[in-house]
């Protein structure tokens, strides 16, 4: 399969690797509007340097395109990929307004285009196999699902300006997994929101801490902690408690090495951020998606998956800023 990448940022470096990698995927071209950067992809992966997106999309012989660029520019570029006939995995989210998500995934059902959203972390090994482990009912009914994720530290103010807020930014991912986990869509959403950890954060009109409830029709509930800032390091953990036992997938470190004396024990940090965390969930999930393309599979996580998240995320802000809990449709 011949892939095509649009946007060599970070995100877009990983996917290059995790494409250019893959037994059954050659990375064919890459085209971000800095020159340097898709120059430095395309030589470490052998990739062409495109003249624009057009020369990518319009490219017969591209099968798929890797959509990698700025939250605001996702939902035309999937448009235009699927008019032409390409197999698309996107970041998340689709776009910030989901009446523009709903718009796209009409154009998708309607060119009957393959599309999969980049919710990485349901193909972490530790979060995938709690969730195979919960569905086989090892702990009976899901009752309460914890999810703590925290940065080790706030992004650029630059990033946070255009980021579309914590929420959509940050927790959707956390939103997409208390889905992933609890079998069943929320129906209400709970949040309280501050800015701690730096003032700028506030005066650029987002926050940077944030807790949230969700419920189910049927009462199951979810609590999600975020924060901007964490000391120890990228923290990733979730809990599930159910009716007849608890799941727990906890951080994972450099080393499992402790060192224990009369002072007590101590272990390495816990690994930095994204990059050296969700390393194997990349390849997981491209491995997902090339297989899936090419064996005619349905692709996982959908962009309706992608357009309930955003609806949550949505909601919590709207219960951040009222101080009222917001029913969801």
């Amino acid at each position: 399969m011949r892939i095509g990448l649009l946007g060599a940022g970070r995100i877009g470096q990983i996917h290059a690797r995790s494409a250019a990698g893959h037994k059954s995927a050659k990375l064919a071209a890459v085209f971000d509007v800095d020159a340097k950067a898709a120059g430095v992809v395309a030589a470490e992966t052998g990739a062409a340097v495109a003249k624009g997106i057009p020369d990518i999309i319009g490219d017969k012989n591209i099968d798929a395109v890797l959509i990698c660029t700025p939250t605001d520019t996702h939902a035309d570029l999937i448009e235009q990929a699927a008019k032409a006939g390409k197999a698309i995995f996107c970041e998340k989210p689709v776009d910030l307004s989901a009446e523009r998500v709903r718009a796209c995934l009409k154009v998708v059902a309607d060119t009957k285009a393959k599309l999969m959203i980049g919710f990485n972390r349901r193909f972490d090994p530790s979060f995938a196999s709690l969730q195979k482990r919960l569905a086989a009912g090892e702990v009976g009914k899901p009752e309460i699902v914890t999810i703590l994720s925290r940065d080790p530290g706030p992004p650029p103010i630059s990033y946070i300006t255009r980021s579309g807020g914590l929420f959509r930014d940050m927790m959707i991912h956390d939103l997409d997994m208390a889905r992933f986990l609890l079998g069943e869509e929320p129906v209400e959403v709970s949040a309280m929101a501050a800015c701690l950890v730096d003032p700028a954060i506030g005066q650029a009109g987002d926050i940077d801490t944030a807790v949230v409830t969700l419920k189910t029709m049927s009462g199951k509930l979810a609590q999600i902690s975020n924060s901007r800032r964490a000391t120890y390091g990228y923290d990733q953990r979730i809990e599930v408690h159910g009716s007849g036992g608890l799941l727990r997938a906890d951080n994972q470190y450099a080393t499992t090495v402790q060192k224990a004396t009369g002072n007590g024990f101590s272990s390495d940090p816990v690994l930095n951020f994204f990059l050296e965390r969700y390393t194997p969930a990349y390849r997981a999930e491209m491995d997902t998606f090339v297989t899936g393309v090419l064996e005619g599979k349905p692709l996982n996580p959908t962009g309706e998956d992608g357009l309930r998240a955003l609806v949550l995320a949505d909601a919590a802000e709207e219960s951040a800023r009222s101080g009222k809990s917001v029913k969801v449709g």
